[in-house]
């Protein structure tokens, strides 16, 4: 058997990693820009995070929600508490395209409504409802196209409340800076603007921090800049620091009933462990504010260095796109395989930074030496 080809590979076999910093087979060290695509929230191979998954494996690894897991229960006191919402409710599942259908499904349930409106260049997962509310036919299958999804531009307010006020809306599913899309951000106007139409019209706001959450913008979650509280929050990616976890945050206005959501991995034992690792490590070290001081230095050193081909910077914290006046498979490959150093990518032209949340000023300094040798 071979692996399903799908994914565009660089011949590179990373093995180990630490901090910002991973190795391949060779023993070639590379500055980690990516964080295997913003999941790597405390650094690799933090050893809290290594030592908490250990000693939890050696207890017991999983079993079944059938039965009491306090890990969960201190998650959700623990999550709330950092996030701003301990007075929501946590459903925990394996993935972000899971927790946003969990989402979508539950505002259905609430209003009994079943359209949905969703930014272009949205993208909020790979799976049925997910699915269609990403704004790309191309991994869209005939079979998703069902006619829930009616696609409106980031920020225009007028067009959202356009559809709005026809009243059959079930839910708005935004993200405030969004990832594949480029790093396009929600304002403060819009975003406060949907919510008092969501709250006219009984529709259910849904904010996706699945990528731009969980400290990476420099508060705990991207909407905690815009002034809105969102009635769900999906979140998942740097959660868990690669362990595969996602979760949903759910406002009191939902009232949950047995069977309604469910899920066989989600929340296991290791996967809590995990999270609470993420969380210890993100409250001793400071990560948020850090993601915050390193990210808004960043942007600075890359608007003050004027280099060629870089024509925007845009982002906050440690979500940041460059926009260039070329494609960006040149200058992407020679940070690959010229300076060592791993950045992500949207569209044709834009690179996108996503490192572990632990960057600090000197390897920001280090990743604009490398940048500015490919670019010159």
């Amino acid at each position: 058997m071979k692996l399903f080809d799908v994914y565009p590979l660089f011949d590179i076999t990373i093995t180990r990693g630490l901090g910002c910093r991973v190795w391949d087979d060779r023993g070639q060290e590379y500055l980690d820009l990516y964080g295997g695509h913003a999941v790597v929230s405390i650094g690799h191979a933090h050893p809290h995070y290594v030592e908490a998954l250990t000693r939890q494996l050696s207890d017991i690894g999983f079993y079944s929600n059938s039965v009491r897991n306090p890990l969960q229960e201190q998650l959700a006191e623990r999550l709330g508490k950092a996030c701003g919402y301990d007075d929501y409710q946590l459903f925990l599942i394996n993935s972000g395209a899971e927790a946003n259908e969990n989402a979508l499904k539950l505002a259905s349930f609430h209003n009994g409504r079943t359209r949905i409106l969703s930014a272009e260049k949205a993208f909020h997962g790979r799976t049925s409802l997910a699915v269609e509310a990403t704004a790309n036919p191309r991994i869209i299958a005939p079979i998703n196209q069902n006619g829930h999804v009616t696609y409106l531009p980031l920020n225009d307010l007028d067009a959202w409340q356009r559809e709005l006020q026809k009243g059959d809306v079930c839910a708005c599913i935004v993200e405030c800076i969004q990832g594949v899309g480029g790093i396009r951000m929600a304002t403060a106007e819009f975003m406060q603007g949907l919510r008092q139409m969501c709250d006219a019209t009984d529709t259910v706001l849904i904010c996706d921090e699945i990528q731009c959450g969980y400290g990476r913008s420099g508060k705990f979650f991207a909407h905690q800049w815009l002034g809105v509280r969102p009635d769900i929050i999906t979140v998942a990616k740097g959660i868990a620091n690669g362990f595969p976890m996602g979760a949903v945050l759910i406002s009191p206005k939902f009232q949950p009933v047995y069977g309604q959501l469910g899920t066989t991995f989600g929340g296991n034992h290791l996967a809590c462990s995990a999270a609470l690792a993420v969380l210890d490590v993100m409250e001793s070290e400071r990560l948020v504010d850090n993601a915050h001081d390193v990210g808004s230095y960043l942007i600075q050193q890359l608007q003050d260095a004027r280099l060629p081909h870089v024509t925007e910077v845009r982002g906050r914290g440690l979500m940041l796109g460059i926009e260039l006046d070329v494609p960006y498979k040149d200058i992407r490959n020679r940070l690959v395989h010229e300076q060592h150093c791993f950045t992500g990518c949207a569209g044709t032209t834009t690179l996108r930074l996503l490192p572990p949340l632990c960057l600090t000023r000197s390897e920001a300094d280090d990743f604009m030496e490398r940048f500015a040798a490919v670019c010159n």
